[in-house]
């Protein structure tokens, strides 16, 4: 009997507080083993650093906790912060300038020229940083379902939640495939607590996220923000799936009907509502953002998603918001100090805030993320913060290689630092902060590969209506889902349509559910003077846009536009 005064028994190697830590030390150690040379020849130093490879998200959770600040929520998610980057930051990529990509790098802003002796400074910088940690963890994964087409990554970082947030996001290997992963196709040196040197050539700020495809590697300093290394592994991919494999990257989720196996693509920029709408209790996800359109069909590029929290509510997005548990991310999340409960409505940090979590966690996932059907069906997001372009257009295939190269959205609060409002932008391929290779090439793939399979093709207005931003209303998403369904039934092939003035879209005249007045936004604006410059001004915006591209499009595609009298 234990009496009150008396200490319970417990077993002996609990008592002893660094038992788990001297195991995982020789668990790293071992799981190691062949590497060790590839890490030493990198420069690490294998004499002070302890090398975590592959750990467990148990241990990366209590590493959070330890040295990072993190907590775990009252649902069991993992809340860390990023620090002063709560977004990705596109002016301080850059892309090196070498023999074997320069002629296929579509430079410009987007991408931007960094030269080679540059790029050895910054390693040399980020691996001299991750030296001076006492814990660096290696991830090893795969970008790719289809192993035909499939790259191995390799992270290596000085933050527990950044390796737990790719253990999220790559897809993770068997222990089978880890033990014989062998020399990675493409490796991460994230060292993003870190600034890079600003007076080195080249750099503009503190902030370098830099790639190199001679080396096919990735450096990251002055940032801490996970995204950057997600979006780091899509531009290779960008780059690697059209120059490499002759297929078609693509910034888009998916999913696939239950029933009949019918594919469906979503195209669109961060806050249009890929995540959202592609997560449908009625269809199987095969991902939420980055896919191949392959030869013999489509594949996810990732493990996880990566889904905006702003507003996020269990009855809006029940499968988002159950997803959010034990090994999941929160990041940027404010929550409540006594509960630990998130409290999504608060951006008081940023608007941005995010949750990874492993596509498993979706009960209607699509394992593996991978179908051998070609899509029936594309669907480009816009969120249109003018509150001029309909709900849902059916686009001609002229109509849709326009608004493909167009990428007419509007950037949302915290998608990118510094973004506080909404800002009509052009995004062209619905990806223009990560393409890589001209605009036209995964134009010219797009068209053939509709062309072929017969697709039709919708885009879809999740932006304003009745007014635009601060006057109007964003469509209701109980609205865009009944929308959105309507293409899946088929019921839009033989629904009666109306041509939509300056944008020449055809547009239902009614779809059972949805509002009348909402299909066609001149009778959902009140000032119909007001609307009609609207739409005037959008319209030029667009082709002020396209005149980039007008050199490389067919003449049915210049005019596919809106026209201005």
């Amino acid at each position: 009997m234990v009496l009150p005064h008396q200490t319970p028994y417990v077993t002996p190697h609990i008592l002893h507080r660094n038992y788990a830590q001297a195991h995982d030390n020789e668990y790293s150690s071992n799981l190691i083993g062949r590497d060790l040379e590839y890490f030493s020849q990198a420069g690490f130093d294998m004499d002070r650093i302890q090398l975590k490879r592959n750990a467990p998200v148990a241990q990366l959770y209590e590493d959070a906790i330890r040295n990072e600040g993190a907590i775990i929520s009252s649902s069991g998610a993992l809340i860390n912060f990023s620090g002063k980057k709560t977004g990705r930051s596109p002016k301080d990529k850059r892309i090196v300038y070498e023999e074997t990509s320069k002629d296929d790098v579509w430079w410009g802003s987007v991408n931007i020229k960094m030269d080679e002796h540059t790029f050895e400074i910054n390693r040399e910088r980020a691996i001299d940083y991750l030296n001076t940690r006492d814990n660096v963890y290696v991830f090893d994964g795969f970008a790719g379902w289809d192993p035909k087409y499939r790259i191995k990554v390799r992270v290596i970082c000085a933050r527990a939640y950044h390796a737990l947030f790719m253990n999220n996001m790559l897809i993770r290997p068997t222990e089978d495939e880890l033990a014989n992963f062998g020399e990675p196709d493409f490796i991460i040196y994230n060292a993003g607590q870190f600034p890079a040197n600003r007076f080195t050539k080249g750099m503009s700020s503190t902030t370098s996220v830099e790639i190199n495809f001679k080396r096919m590697e990735m450096v990251i300093l002055g940032t801490e923000y996970a995204g950057e290394m997600k979006k780091g592994v899509f531009s290779v991919m960008h780059y690697l799936q059209p120059v490499k494999f002759g297929q078609l990257s693509l910034h888009s989720s998916a999913n696939v009907g239950m029933e009949k196996g019918d594919v469906t693509l979503f195209f669109g920029l961060s806050g249009t509502g890929k995540t959202t709408l592609s997560a449908d209790p009625h269809r199987l996800l095969i991902g939420d953002d980055e896919h191949v359109w392959s030869d013999t069909g489509v594949f996810n590029i990732e493990g996880g998603c990566y889904a905006k929290c702003v507003n996020l509510s269990q009855e809006k997005e029940p499968e988002i918001y159950n997803a959010i548990r034990f090994g999941s991310i929160l990041e940027n999340v404010v929550y409540n100090p006594k509960s630990r409960m998130p409290d999504y409505d608060d951006v008081s940090i940023t608007e941005n805030t995010r949750c990874a979590y492993p596509i498993e966690y979706i009960p209607n996932a699509k394992i593996p993320c991978m179908v051998e059907n070609q899509p029936s069906n594309i669907i480009m997001l816009t969120c249109d913060a003018f509150g001029v372009l309909p709900p849902i257009s059916k686009l001609s295939p002229s109509q849709a290689s326009y608004h493909f190269l167009a990428g007419y959205t509007s950037k949302t609060p915290g998608t990118e630092d510094g973004v506080l409002e909404p800002i009509p932008t052009f995004s062209t391929c619905y990806s223009a902060p990560f393409i890589v290779l001209h605009p036209s090439r995964y134009a010219e793939m797009l068209a053939d590969r509709m062309s072929k399979h017969n697709v039709s093709c919708w885009l879809i207005n999740t932006g304003w209506t009745g007014g635009k931003f601060g006057t109007g209303k964003r469509c209701p998403l109980k609205y865009t889902r009944r929308i959105v369904d309507a293409v899946h039934s088929g019921e839009l092939l033989t629904a009666e349509y109306e041509t939509f003035g300056v944008f020449g879209l055809q547009v239902p005249t009614s779809i059972e559910g949805v509002p009348r007045e909402l299909l066609n936004p001149s009778l959902a604006w009140v000032d119909k003077a007001a609307f009609e410059r609207e739409v005037r001004k959008l319209a030029s915006m667009f082709q002020k846009a396209f005149r980039l591209y007008e050199g490389d499009v067919k003449e049915s595609v210049r005019l596919a536009g809106p026209r201005v009298d």
